[in-house]
């Protein structure tokens, strides 16, 4: 067979069999379509399915389909940060500074520290979790990291599904995740610190900080209907420039993404990309992250790992929007709800630890361990917020 048809019976694979498994299988609730596909790369990949039959996944899998399938991802989730960048409302967090930076600092500190400390265990036992450019700090600080992440697109979507995204309670809850989400990509930043190439990095914010101002400018000045197509421009030329100065493009793709005000592109036009996007091209990310697990160190290694990172994600999470809850004297009910919410993590997660990986901090058996976190703990938010809004409705939508 031919490259590219070899190429399409890849992208048929990707795109039916998560599917089916979510449609015929009824997963919704507790997995939807975006973690199904996750699941799909994992038990696709060489781990699982690549180890017992081989051949298959060295036919399919091949070095030129998987560099295909690595350029559409690489893209599909640079488009899909650059639109989450866009649509952060730190003006809200501003606003409302006071509750947002309490709530936002102890969901983001705990979980960390928690997750810190779990990294911290799993050395203890062995090294096979330091990537080759890796110094433990950094996988140590990057681990702790990714137990303290929150999804925001997947936690939009989540919410949109439960019905509370414009209720006051929900735009809370934008507010506190925007507010992390700058932080998850300032400490990436300082990870990914490169001393040998530290000039490179400070020309590159000093020459963004410069280019921002004046891109700004020129979307205000040029069709409603350009600024789209603009705004690509300027995604690639940041994503490229990042790179170069080896903060790594998606920090780029953030970046570009977060300097530009959401008022300048039309919502359901915004809305509908997002989409399409989930729906185009994402799959081909969701299933390669699931094709780069690893289990050398050793199967119950792995998951063992991967339940103590569940668990200190979750609760970190749980116990510092509690202590929030109880400094702002909030309603029963309301610290619960929106700590099951801000632990889920998918999406975001998974790019922090595909960055880590790219850049050799972290071993393909860490990125492992916290893939299956991620999964765990997303599929956990619906099932457990779903009867906790039933039992708090009447307090937790009346409020302001």
């Amino acid at each position: 067979m031919s490259a590219s048809e070899v190429f399409l019976i890849a992208m048929l694979i990707i795109l039916t069999v998560p599917y089916l498994a979510w449609r015929l299988g009824g997963t919704d609730y507790y997995a939807p379509l975006v973690v199904v596909q996750i699941i799909t790369g994992i038990l696709l990949g060489p781990g699982i399915l690549g180890a017992i039959f081989p051949a298959y996944y060295g036919f399919v899998f091949n070095p030129q389909v998987i560099a295909a399938l690595n350029g559409i991802a690489w893209w599909a989730v640079m488009l899909f940060v650059w639109v989450a960048g866009i649509e952060l409302d730190l003006k809200q967090a501003w606003i409302k500074r006071r509750e947002t930076g309490i709530t936002a600092g102890l969901a983001l500190i705990t979980p960390l520290l928690f997750g810190c400390a779990a990294a911290a265990g799993m050395l203890g036992l062995s090294q096979g979790w330091v990537g080759t450019q890796g110094a433990t700090w950094q996988v140590v600080l990057g681990i702790g990291m990714a137990c303290a992440v929150t999804a925001l697109p997947i936690l939009v979507l989540f919410m949109e599904k439960l019905e509370i995204l414009r209720q006051p309670l929900g735009q809370r809850i934008l507010r506190y995740a925007s507010l992390d989400d700058v932080a998850i990509w300032g400490i990436l930043a300082l990870i990914l610190l490169d001393w040998s190439r530290v000039e490179r990095q400070l020309a590159f914010l000093v020459v963004f900080g410069v280019a921002a101002f004046g891109m700004r400018k020129l979307m205000r000045r040029v069709p409603a209907k350009d600024r789209f197509y603009l705004g690509l421009i300027w995604l690639a030329a940041i994503g490229f420039a990042a790179d170069w100065s080896g903060l790594h493009f998606m920090v780029g793709a953030f970046l570009s993404g977060a300097v530009l005000e959401a008022e300048l592109f039309d919502q359901n036009q915004m809305d509908q990309f997002r989409n399409h996007v989930l729906l185009t091209v994402m799959p081909v990310f969701f299933l390669s992250t699931g094709l780069r697990t690893n289990w050398q160190v050793g199967g119950l290694a792995v998951f063992g790992a991967a339940a103590a990172l569940l668990l200190a994600s979750v609760g970190g999470k749980l116990a510092g929007v509690q202590i929030a809850g109880k400094i702002l004297k909030w309603k029963t009910g309301e610290a619960s709800i929106i700590g099951w919410l801000l632990q889920t993590k998918a999406l975001i997660m998974i790019i922090f630890v595909n960055i880590l990986l790219d850049k050799g901090i972290i071993t393909s058996e860490t990125f492992t361990a916290t893939l299956l976190m991620a999964v765990a703990s997303t599929m956990l938010s619906i099932p457990m917020v779903t009867p906790l809004l039933r039992r708090y409705e009447a307090i937790v939508f009346k409020q302001s």
